[in-house]
């Protein structure tokens, strides 16, 4: 989702129950907006503010159960709280299994929901700072040059200048030089801390290649 809030979407066929759950949640200072079906919330112009949804699951057309596989497949799902007068415990491991946040059953009682809901908000918040971080990390990695990234590789095994000068057949000072862009540009302090950043995208130090313990033997 785009702009980030603590705006709770509510779908449900069942006018009374989105009324109720809105007047609920806004007596609780949350932003909330209802749709009577997941189509209606897949067909909105505007698709900022999605902190949670709180979601009926047999609605005609696509029924709860399809719309959070349908979000799933667009990897953009906030948190689904399920929220059903006709769940059962395999549609509940099943919903869980697929990263709902939540499954309850009508009626449901007024504090366990808003426990529910402001939880979600909170893992929403925490997610999505999570993938900003991820994507400033990436944007780092790209600004590295072809070399640089051969040297981050390296760096993140624990070789030393000269290893790694040996390793790429380049002088001991061009290492120097290009590790030290390598670490302004990621803005680590430390190869432990350039590891650490590598790790939270996904790169871990090449198989097959020394570690600085191998490099001494």
């Amino acid at each position: 989702m785009g702009k980030i809030d603590d705006a709770v979407c509510i779908i449900d066929d069942d006018p009374a129950v989105r009324k109720g759950l809105a007047r609920l949640l806004r007596s609780a200072h949350l932003a909330v907006a209802t749709y009577a079906s997941a189509a209606e919330f897949l067909g909105r112009a505007d698709d900022d503010g999605v902190g949670c949804i709180v979601l009926d699951v047999r609605m005609p057309g696509l029924d709860g159960m399809s719309m959070q596989a349908r979000l799933a497949a667009l990897g953009d799902q906030p948190p689904i709280i399920f929220l059903t007068g006709h769940g059962d415990i395999p549609m509940s491991v099943q919903a869980m299994k697929q990263g709902a946040f939540d499954f309850l059953t009508k009626p449901v009682d007024e504090e366990v929901l808003l426990n529910a809901v402001h939880q979600a908000l909170t893992r929403h918040g925490a997610d999505h700072a999570d993938r900003i971080e991820r994507q400033a990390l990436r944007a780092r990695l790209e600004s590295l040059t072809p070399r640089e990234q051969e040297v981050l590789r390296l760096v993140i095994t624990g070789a030393l200048n000269k290893q790694i000068a040996a390793t790429l057949g380049i002088a001991e000072k061009t290492v120097k030089i290009h590790r030290g862009r390598v670490m302004e540009k990621m803005e680590a302090s430390s190869v432990a801390a350039l590891l650490n950043l590598c790790r939270q995208v996904g790169i871990q130090p090449p198989q097959g290649l020394q570690t600085q313990a191998d490099w001494g033997r």
